[in-house]
């Protein structure tokens, strides 16, 4: 039988993680909601939605302007399971070190299942950028502040080395515990 390490001495910082947690899929939740409501709140009654988001009437590119707004806003609903994925597993793997043991291969499946949702999440970022970009004018920009970041793509492999670590990490422990 393994040693488990005592997690009473960061209790204070695990509940508040939780909790942090939580709120963070609730709020992921209501955003994810809200952006589907105004997409179809801009299927419904197009004119009002779209001058509320700063789009000139019937300009000269509206309508690729509107489908690119739209794409953009359909995105935003398609990343909320996987930001929710992300946030539970996450949860999941700090009440695993909560309970004294967070080397399980539960844990690794986590964080190769965090990795995948993150790359969905980075590649569905670049998509958002290469429709802003393609849709906006000098008339009518579509003015996202989106730029290109290396840090997502690198949050990604990191994410993908820590699950083979913990995967490695279990095994060997699991190993070691049958010898003994």
């Amino acid at each position: 039988m393994h040693n488990q390490p005592n997690s009473d001495s960061y209790p204070t910082s695990l509940r508040f993680s939780r909790r942090v947690l939580t709120v963070l899929v609730k709020l992921n939740l209501l955003v994810g909601s809200l952006i589907l409501a105004l997409l179809l709140a801009s299927l419904v009654d197009e004119g009002p939605v779209m001058e509320a988001l700063g789009v000139r009437v019937k300009g000269d590119n509206y309508s690729t302007l509107i489908i690119g707004m739209r794409a953009i806003m359909v995105i935003g609903v398609l990343a909320t399971p996987l930001a929710h994925v992300i946030l539970t597993r996450l949860r999941a793997m700090v009440d695993t070190v909560r309970n004294g043991d967070p080397f399980v291969a539960e844990n690794a499946g986590r964080l190769q299942t965090i990795a995948w949702s993150v790359l969905g999440l980075e590649l569905m970022n670049a998509v958002v950028g290469i429709v802003a970009a393609r849709v906006s004018t000098a008339s009518q920009p579509l003015d996202i502040h989106w730029s290109f970041s290396v840090t997502g793509w690198l949050v990604v492999l990191l994410l993908f080395v820590l699950a083979r670590v913990f995967d490695q990490g279990t095994r060997m422990r699991e190993e070691l515990e049958a010898t003994v």
